[in-house]
């Protein structure tokens, strides 16, 4: 009687659960970012059957209030009817002690190689034991590299995909694919937002190119990919990688103020860089980079790269 009373227990709450779950489904074609409406940033503590999380942004989904979650102490973000947590503002100052807010503090200070009118590489660029994949999906003219994906595939490897809007728009099917990689169990996808646009002109220098381009708006930027994500049935993880690396110390307080953790790499193997044990790798599987993938491959081989593990595990 008591494990009947217990099982029953456990289903009421699995179901309210269920029911608080407001990710949309995986689409067939592509929905377009319009749909999440009313989308905007917040800072809010929110409690809840769940525990304690909070809230980055808000929105309207199929017409109803729903939040981004974030748990502060695991970093795991998830999407649900706002009905379902009781919320109320708070201040950074009062998350300051929490992992997440430490964690985009520090990668926020974190200045890479400083340019005189630009920054390189900044946040995070290393993290605790083991190996972090990122592969950067930039808008391209080439078909994703499933191949290579595939061969990373396996029970549920750990990787972190840094997306951009316009590569979700035009490589739809592609994307599919990596869904249906991930519902099979294969992969274990950490969505990253490398911006809408990946703004980039031949010919200018880097501290005056990506995002730093004249009438460039990093919040669009930056919301706009969360929206189409969301529309498109993922949910967006707390990073953000800047397109080429390229940042300023602007952009980055503009990051800071959405709570995204800037996200790096120590490792961009077509650049010869060699990782070790923390390290957080880049390679683009996007078509436009095959020297790394190549190098990739290579050192799996040889059992030359470390471990990989999920990158909400990378900031201390």
């Amino acid at each position: 009687m008591r494990r009947f009373i217990a099982l029953a227990m456990w289903l009421r709450a699995a179901s309210a659960q269920a029911d608080c779950d407001a990710s949309l489904t995986a689409p067939l074609s592509l929905r377009p970012a319009e749909i999440v409406a009313d989308y905007k940033p917040v800072l809010r503590a929110c409690h809840g059957e769940g525990g304690d999380r909070v809230a980055i942004r808000e929105m309207r989904l199929g017409g109803a209030p729903a939040l981004l979650l974030a748990d502060p102490a695991t970093l795991d973000t998830k999407l649900e009817r706002a009905a379902c947590w009781t919320c109320e503002d708070v201040s950074e100052s009062a998350l300051a002690d929490t992992r997440m807010m430490r964690a985009i503090d520090k990668a926020a200070a974190a200045p890479g190689l400083t340019h005189r009118t630009f920054l390189a590489n900044a946040g995070l660029t290393h993290g605790r034991r083991g190996g972090f994949f990122t592969g950067d999906l930039c808008p391209s003219n080439r078909p994703m590299d499933r191949a290579f994906l595939q061969t990373l595939a396996g029970e549920r490897t750990p990787i972190a995909l840094s997306i951009s809007g316009l590569w979700l728009k035009h490589h739809f099917a592609d994307y599919r694919w990596l869904l249906d990689a991930q519902t099979r169990g294969r992969l274990a996808i950490t969505w990253v937002n490398h911006s809408y646009s990946h703004p980039f002109r031949p010919g200018v220098v880097d501290g005056a190119n990506f995002l730093l381009l004249a009438n460039v708006d990093p919040d669009y930027e930056i919301l706009q990919t969360e929206r189409l994500l969301v529309a498109n049935g993922q949910t967006p993880s707390l990073f953000f990688r800047f397109p080429g690396l390229v940042s300023s110390s602007p952009l980055m307080q503009t990051l800071r103020v959405r709570h995204l953790i800037a996200l790096g790499a120590n490792a961009w193997l077509a650049l010869n860089q060699k990782p070790g044990d923390g390290s957080i790798i880049l390679v683009h599987p996007n078509g436009n980079e095959e020297l790394g993938l190549q190098i990739y491959r290579r050192d799996a081989a040889k059992g030359l790269l470390p471990p990989l593990k999920p990158l909400d595990e990378a900031p201390e």
